[in-house]
């Protein structure tokens, strides 16, 4: 299911972001569908690599962790 979110970028920002999707051959929708995402997997990753070296069960590799959360 899709819905609709709303940000308010100042000009420069935006202009960057129109650049840089321009560039990548895609919207600056897409462009910041990708980010978004990958900002979110990269947070999940992060949080449970830090959770996982609290541990003491074993050295987790970040590998390790990727498959975790992938």
């Amino acid at each position: 299911m899709k819905s609709d979110f709303t940000i308010t970028l100042d000009s420069e920002l935006k202009a960057a972001l129109e650049a840089a999707a321009i560039a990548a051959g895609q919207s600056a929708e897409n462009l910041m569908h990708q980010a978004i995402k990958d900002y979110l997997f990269t947070r999940q990753f992060r949080t449970l690599r830090a959770y996982l070296i609290e541990k003491p069960q074993g050295a987790y590799t970040d590998e390790d962790i990727f498959e975790m959360v992938s």
